[in-house]
């Protein structure tokens, strides 16, 4: 949704080091006293639950600078790796290794680097002893606690965060009948997502707003709390399988503007905890671009600032490029995320003609009213294909994607036969009755799968998302509403009051509603 910049109160969930570097090896016996070791590694565990654990390393390189990395320790409790992240994550036995992707392999002299994973455990937790890097030991690590640690996050919030619960999902994910355990493994066959045993996919859910602005003013990475507890409040609305988790260009790239604890490595890793917090509670995340860097002062300008502080009519292909190639390959491992490659383009309002925006949102370039070379749908999905990622992709139209009446002829070609429709429809839009989803939505519906990412009304009131759900659950349509945070509804959609799940009067349609599906 575009919306104006918001002074909400801000909850970081930050990810918390159980245990820092400690006593560092010599490598050889006539080391100079006090000289610094060629690397060190930090190893916490972000959190725990009864049989499962989510652990952390970031990397110091202290020598020359890497052309490719391989980290290796030890589990000394019989605990196992079984999924990783900014790493390929290997183990046998006891013995685990993360090897460098192509995106991270250097380190420069100084230089850090983190990769996250999660992990199941019994008995105890201990902590790796000591660590590796391209075979030289790094440090033993002092002690680090199986349990996480009570320090504050370095940016304390306004408002402070619930305490995270140290056990699982009250509802741990479930496996359908004849399906996936959830989240699942989603491919596109026709016009339907399908998991990997051929059941049909309708996702249904909630936006969870914050991270596309918050890091860009200097306000931490979230906008509320996104812990174990937050997640628990997500699903205590049955029916909720889907978050859609919007992302800042800049904060990802770590451009100069914005905050160092906010940017760069540090919102990357946030990023990823919080996606695969999603998915270990069963949860289909849709991490998608939502704003840009770009100049653009035309028409429906949200903002005058090249940075990515309000959203554009279309990427900055020199900027759209490398971020969805860094996020292709941060996820691509696993097809239960989708990709969402940009919010809600408007490249209408910035050319004379629709042909002109069509062709614009398709193929980017050099676009009539656009001051900066655009980056299309065809090259962003490039970039994401181009890393092997095979995770389905989805397209928004034009009109703040509202408007689909030329994705069919426009769709761009994808050699994965992964790609589906996105709609954004609320009850202020051109695109806001059953005759115009008849005539423009059930058309795209019927060739390609169509995701309804957006949908909601400014009423406080629910009125109008309740005759939209019908006619999309009349489609096999999935829709997931905005948003997910504790804002004033008279202001704008809001779904809720409180971060324990709390509806508000328009919160309650899609609530109820989703509970009537079975």
């Amino acid at each position: 949704m575009r919306r104006p910049t918001r002074t909400a109160a801000l909850a970081v969930a930050a990810v918390s080091t159980a245990a820092a570097a400690a006593a560092l090896l010599p490598t050889l016996g006539a080391a100079a006293a006090g000289a610094a070791p060629a690397c060190a590694v930090s190893y916490s565990v972000t959190n725990q639950w009864d049989s499962g654990f989510q652990g952390n390393v970031v990397i110091t390189n202290n020598a020359a600078p890497t052309t490719s990395w391989t980290l290796g320790f030890t589990f000394p409790g019989g605990q196992k790796v079984t999924q990783g992240w900014n790493a390929a994550w290997t183990q046998s036995g006891t013995a685990v290794t993360a090897a460098s992707e192509s995106y991270n392999g250097v380190i420069a002299t100084g230089g850090t680097v983190s990769a996250g994973f999660l992990g199941s455990w019994s008995g105890s937790n201990p902590a790796p002893a000591s660590f590796t890097l391209n075979g030289t030991i790094c440090n033993v690590n002092g002690g680090g606690s199986a349990t996480p640690p009570t320090t504050p996050p370095t940016t304390p919030p306004t408002t402070p965060p619930t305490t995270p619960p140290t056990t699982p999902p009250t509802t741990p994910p479930t496996t359908p009948p004849g399906g996936d355990t959830a989240p699942p493994k989603v491919h596109v066959s026709g016009n339907k997502l399908l998991d990997s045993t051929g059941k049909q996919v309708v996702l249904h859910g909630v936006n969870r707003s914050g991270t596309e602005f918050a890091c860009a003013q200097g306000k931490g990475i979230f906008d509320g709390p996104v812990d174990d507890a937050a997640i628990d409040a997500i699903t205590s609305w049955k029916g909720v399988t889907a978050v859609r988790v919007p992302l800042n260009e800049d904060c990802w790239e770590g451009l100069s503007y914005v905050p160092a604890a906010d940017g760069g490595a540090n919102y990357v890793a946030a990023i990823t905890g919080w996606v695969n917090r999603l998915v270990a509670h069963g949860i289909t995340p849709i991490v998608e671009l939502h704003w840009t860097h770009g100049l653009y002062t035309g028409n429906s300008a949200g903002c005058t600032d090249v940075n990515a502080t309000c959203q554009k009519p279309m990427p900055d292909a020199q900027y759209a490029i490398p971020f969805w190639t860094s996020v292709a390959n941060t996820f691509k491992s696993n097809t239960s995320i989708v990709f969402d490659l940009f919010n809600e383009p408007y490249p209408d309002r910035a050319t004379s003609t629709t042909d002109q925006a069509w062709a614009c949102w398709k193929d980017g370039g050099t676009c009539p009213g656009i001051n900066y070379e655009v980056a299309g749908m065809q090259d962003m999905l490039d970039a994401v294909r181009g890393t092997g990622a095979q995770n389905v992709v989805l397209m928004g139209g034009l009109a703040y994607s509202n408007d689909l009446t030329g994705w069919l002829a426009h769709e761009p070609a994808d050699p994965t036969g992964n790609l589906a429709a996105a709609v954004h429809v609320y009850n202020f839009n051109s695109c806001a009755n059953s005759s115009c989803w008849e005539s423009q939505l059930a058309p795209v519906a019927a060739k390609v799968p169509l995701v309804a990412g957006e949908i909601g009304e400014n009423t406080c009131g629910h009125s109008f998302v309740d005759s939209f759900m019908s006619w999309l659950d009349s489609h096999q349509v999935g829709y997931l509403g905005w948003t997910w945070n504790t804002w004033d509804c008279s202001s704008g959609p809001s779904l809720i009051s409180g971060y324990d799940g709390t509806a508000t009067a328009y919160g309650l349609g899609l609530k109820n509603h989703l509970a009537s599906l079975g």
